[in-house]
């Protein structure tokens, strides 16, 4: 049985940080595209960060560039979002997903198999 179970999620000042992790189980993580994604209340989910199967190749949405950080630790199946000088506008649940090779770019979300139960991220 897959499992993604996020933490890390709450609520900070505007220019804080927060940390979201996201432990797998169930898959060959290491085989694994790994995404977040993001979902604010009547918008539609956006990819935010990716990170591919080696950890050497990474993207970001253009707007969260230079503020937040992916990263994949394949020893213990977890992945990481490090957010930095966060703003109101990045309130929102956030997911993880992974996906085994899909056709689709990166920030699409129905290119990816597996997805966690979110947490949620406020920012005021």
């Amino acid at each position: 049985q897959v499992q993604l179970v996020e933490s890390g999620g709450g609520s900070v000042q505007a220019g804080g940080s927060l940390r979201l992790s996201c432990a797998a189980s169930g898959i060959t993580y290491s085989n694994y595209r790994m995404a977040w994604f993001r979902q604010a209340p009547g918008k539609e989910r956006e990819g935010v960060a990716v990170i591919y199967t080696g950890a050497a190749i990474t993207d970001y949405a253009d707007s969260v560039k230079d503020r937040f950080t992916i990263s994949r630790d394949n020893a213990k199946n977890t992945l990481y979002l490090q957010m930095n000088s966060l703003k109101p506008e990045d309130t929102a649940m956030y997911y993880c997903a992974a996906d085994r090779g899909s056709i689709f770019q990166w920030y699409v979300a129905r290119g990816y198999n597996y997805w966690g139960q979110g947490t949620q991220v406020t920012v005021s």
